[in-house]
């Protein structure tokens, strides 16, 4: 079976990028990659209607298919020290796991809003568009969700990357 124009372009130019924000959705690894997998599985029948912008379908597609699969599970308590990508800059280890500890501990809406404001860098507007909801409600999961974060992690003076 052949796939649609663009979308095998599509897949190895944002494949990393993919995979990281599941990650950061799922805490895990392998569940990224399944949650990767599975997300792109669902996009190809939509690809010829969404191919001109896939980003916003291939986001909401990701999220909804972690939620759901959280709610199936009702998210495991399994821990892996491995990242799906060396980073460009060494950050303080201990700080990853405690950040990557506390995103496990947000309600998987939270911690969509959070990783697609400070992680993918998208605005109030766009993250209720690719989530189908209300501009109000990413607000108030967002404040929601770095309140839970601040309870969560220890308290540093001058850090602010949990406020941009």
């Amino acid at each position: 079976m052949s796939t649609p124009d663009g979308f095998s372009e599509f897949v190895l130019a944002r494949q990393a990028a993919l995979l990281r924000t599941a990650y950061l959705l799922t805490g895990h690894a392998q569940d990224a990659e399944d949650l990767v997998q599975t997300t792109l599985v669902r996009v190809v029948p939509q690809w010829r209607r969404i191919r001109d912008n896939p980003e916003p379908y291939v986001r909401r597609t990701m999220v909804n298919t972690n939620v759901s699969r959280w709610r199936r599970r009702r998210w495991r308590e399994e821990s892996t020290d491995v990242l799906p990508e060396q980073l460009a800059e060494a950050p303080d280890h201990d700080e990853l796991l405690a950040v990557r500890s506390a995103l496990a501990g947000l309600a998987p809406r939270q911690r969509a809003v959070l990783v697609l404001r400070y992680y993918e860098g998208l605005s109030e507007a766009q993250i209720a568009a690719t989530l189908g909801i209300a501009p109000g409600t990413v607000k108030s999961q967002a404040r929601d969700g770095l309140a839970r974060l601040r309870q969560a992690l220890p308290a540093e003076e001058g850090a602010g990357s949990l406020t941009r």
